[in-house]
């Protein structure tokens, strides 16, 4: 039931989440539009994932030089990373540089969760509540749960019966895990366990893998970064980001050289053979087609197999170890270091659960098929309920009192990942509906950030009361959506992007697969347009005296 106006206390703007998103959006909101801003926050302090998520060999899958805040030149030059790819103590440490050099701290309550949000349609507010009982008035509400922030361990029988330690990659212990000459079970081979599982094999025991689904990975080719080359960088920092925000995946990758069926076997393989030694996500713009046509995706997925054929020793293992029947691509790439020759090692055993299914937990171990393994400790590399958990967690209602739960059964509907209609007045930073988790999220977050906040700064102009989403313009960009995603290989096997990782949850392909720039246009052709496709409704006039 909605409280008295006068019972609580009014904000302009609450935001939900001090990870890089809340981060960014208290920055912007707070300290260039002056408005009255509170965040609340989960955990207790600022970095979301990446405060999250401190298992071994844990980093960063965007190169460290653009996976970074561009907002401030002066934090650009500042700041130096140390690796190509950052580790997740340094991502953490330079969201902590972010928060004292801004003083961002003094407006976020930290250990505080939303648990929900009324929109109070006679005053065109929100009415938001928190675990520990306080309750506070915003005009807007921002959504900056993250995508991948809601950890999900799946449901096995006899989990509660295990006597050793269940961990998850996505809530590590803050002080570490003891894992040295301990029996260890990682289950999930996504991209969370590809980084776990070479690091904890080095101190384990013994290793036991449950493989589900195997995964390319490619050689992240990791390395320390010269100071010439992030001088380099830092000299054209300005121009270079600029690129990132009009690019495809929102950062630099080098060009293909083509479709992969111009080329003859010579001239692909020295390609290949180039990329894959220096690593990253060039390998997989090599050429221009494989995202699209078949013919040309085997030619770079055959060759990925067969390095995975050249690092393990055994064929067999090899065999169990190298995905045959999804195009690559179809599922997130992983980027690694030393995982499939991490399988060499004697204390490294593999399980395919294809083969022999986890069937329940037991208070030794786990059983898989007929044989029971016994552990002292179980890590579940095993994902999030992604782009909608962690939103959904909060019991949303809009108008008419309408469950953003209720308005998602059937899967997210959005507007430009930004908004949804029936729910005036609240915005999604990288929600479902946008580019996000297949793009680097933080040019995603500063675009969504900058266009919440030139919407805002319309509205203060205006004087407008409340922001919608016209249903008619949503089910228009939900039909752009689903038509871009049908023509990506994305959407041709169960994948975590249309939520097939999670029991019952709609399979619907969550992301917009159409690139950082075309959404870009998007947004800012909505904007010119005078925000088209929402209602924006006056504030009422006072009587005149």
């Amino acid at each position: 039931m909605t409280t008295s106006p006068e019972a609580d206390p009014t904000v302009d703007a609450v935001i939900i989440g001090a990870g890089f998103a809340g981060m960014y959006a208290l920055r912007r909101f707070r300290d260039e539009l002056g408005l009255d801003v509170r965040v609340f926050e989960r955990a207790s302090d600022v970095g979301g994932t990446w405060f999250w998520n401190r298992y071994p060999g844990a980093r960063c899958d965007v190169e460290s030089m653009y996976y970074s805040y561009s907002f401030s030149e002066e934090l650009e030059q500042e700041w130096d990373w140390t690796e190509r790819y950052a580790t997740q103590p340094e991502i953490l440490a330079y969201a902590n540089h972010v928060a004292d050099r801004f003083a961002l701290r003094e407006t976020i309550t930290f250990d505080t969760s939303v648990d929900s949000a009324e929109f109070d349609e006679s005053e065109n507010t929100w009415v938001v509540r928190t675990d520990t009982g306080e309750t506070v008035r915003a005009r807007f509400l921002i959504s900056a749960v993250g995508c991948l922030s809601s950890s999900r361990v799946p449901d096995i029988a006899g989990s509660a019966d295990f006597t050793g330690e269940l961990l998850h990659t996505g809530r590590w212990p803050h002080d570490g895990a003891d894992l040295a000459g301990k029996r260890v079970a990682v289950i999930g081979t996504g991209s969370s366990g590809v980084q776990a599982i070479p690091e904890i094999a080095r101190t384990a025991g013994h290793l036991t893998v449950f493989q589900r689904t195997p995964h390319f990975v490619i050689p992240a080719g990791n390395r320390p970064l010269a100071p010439a080359h992030v001088a380099n960088i830092k000299s054209d920092y300005q121009t270079l980001r600029e690129e990132c925000r009009h690019s495809y995946g929102g950062t630099i990758v080098e060009l293909p050289i083509g479709s992969a069926l111009e080329f003859d076997e010579s001239a692909r393989r020295a390609e290949m053979d180039r990329r894959w030694s220096v690593g990253g996500t060039d390998v997989m713009a090599t050429f221009t087609d494989t995202s699209v046509n078949l013919d040309a995706n085997t030619i770079l997925a055959d060759y990925a197999r067969e390095q995975i054929l050249a690092y393990v020793d055994e064929p067999e293992l090899a065999a169990h170890l190298t995905p045959r029947d999804y195009p690559i691509g179809a599922k997130r790439i992983c980027l690694g270091t030393d995982y499939y020759t991490t399988f060499n090692r004697e204390n490294v055993t593999l399980v395919d659960v294809r083969d022999t299914p986890i069937t329940r937990l037991t208070q030794a171990g786990i059983v898989a098929g007929e044989q029971e393994y016994e552990f002292d400790v179980i890590v579940f590399a095993t994902g999030y309920d992604a782009m909608t958990g962690a939103v959904l967690a909060i019991d949303i209602k809009g108008v008419g009192g309408e469950s953003l739960r209720d308005a998602w059964a059937a899967g997210p509907r959005t507007l430009l990942g930004l908004s949804t209609a029936g729910f005036p007045n609240l915005f999604f930073i990288t929600g479902p509906g946008s580019p996000s988790v297949l793009v680097n999220v933080i040019v995603s977050i500063e675009q969504h950030v900058d266009w919440i906040h030139d919407l805002i700064a319309h509205v203060a102009r205006n004087d407008i009361a409340r922001v919608e989403a016209q249903p008619q313009a949503q089910d228009d960009w939900v039909d752009h959506v689903n038509e871009r995603s049908k023509r990506s290989f994305l959407t041709k096997v169960a994948n975590w992007y249309q939520g097939a990782n999670v029991p019952g949850k709609p399979r619907v392909f969550m992301p917009y697969v159409g690139g950082m720039g075309p959404y870009r246009q998007s947004c800012d052709e909505v904007a010119a347009a005078g925000y088209a496709g929402f209602t924006l409704t006056p504030a009422l006039q006072s009587a005149p005296a």
